[in-house]
């Protein structure tokens, strides 16, 4: 029976891998990759020979049938992105669903998440949020900080290092400058780090700081 398996890679640490997820890896007849050079590094440590194909933002839409025609011609295909689990602010959901619709098993690997490793880590309550991923960059993105302004959960956001700055800037001018934030950063490498303080404090801390790395931002709920 075809299959598709969805399979968290590390998003650092290469240690943060499981047995289950290198074998399902090591059997799948091929490996849907976000980025195939990225993907075969990670192959190439555990010793994983399996054939990558590119499944990416750019193709997911024009090449959804070519893809559900390899996995039904399958015994079983896995999906893999970058870092983390495919679908979450990462390609994934389309194929997912379109599997779905078309009656072939899906199975999903529990595995390494940056927003829940930054949540669990930042102190902030975490028995309820929400995840908003990158927030829109023009069209949309002044109503959900308006929105945000209301929420009472603990809200969790991705951004870019080049945009932390921005982003910091509109939580003081939208939240509040006492707002409490945590930004993770390069979580599970050798440079992770957490700053915590009022937004204006972390503002004030990434201006004298040049930004680097992979970014999650968990802000207080109102």
């Amino acid at each position: 029976m075809a299959k598709l398996y969805i399979v968290p890679t590390p998003i650092g640490n290469l240690e943060d891998f499981t047995f289950r997820a290198v074998r399902v890896l090591k059997e799948a007849d091929v490996i849907l990759a976000e980025d195939t050079r990225q993907s075969g590094k990670l192959l190439k440590h555990y010793e994983i020979d399996t054939h990558l194909k590119a499944y990416h933002q750019h193709n997911e839409h024009k090449k959804l049938d070519e893809f559900i025609e390899l996995i039904e011609t399958s015994s079983s295909v896995a999906i893999v992105t970058d870092a983390g689990m495919p679908g979450i602010s990462d390609p994934g959901f389309l194929l997912i669903r379109a599997c779905i619709e078309n009656n072939i098993h899906v199975e999903a690997l529990p595995g390494a998440c940056a927003f829940i490793t930054a949540l669990v880590a930042s102190g902030l309550p975490c028995d309820s949020f929400i995840f908003e991923g990158f927030l829109p960059q023009k069209k949309g993105r002044q109503t959900k900080w308006k929105q945000l302004a209301e929420e009472k959960k603990t809200i969790v956001l991705y951004e870019s290092p080049h945009r932390l700055l921005k982003l910091m800037k509109e939580v003081n001018e939208y939240l509040g400058e006492n707002r409490k934030v945590v930004v993770g950063r390069e979580l599970t490498k050798m440079f992770e780090e957490y700053i915590r303080g009022t937004a204006n404090d972390v503002l004030k801390h990434f201006e004298e700081k040049k930004v680097k790395g992979e970014i999650v931002v968990i802000i207080e709920g109102a």
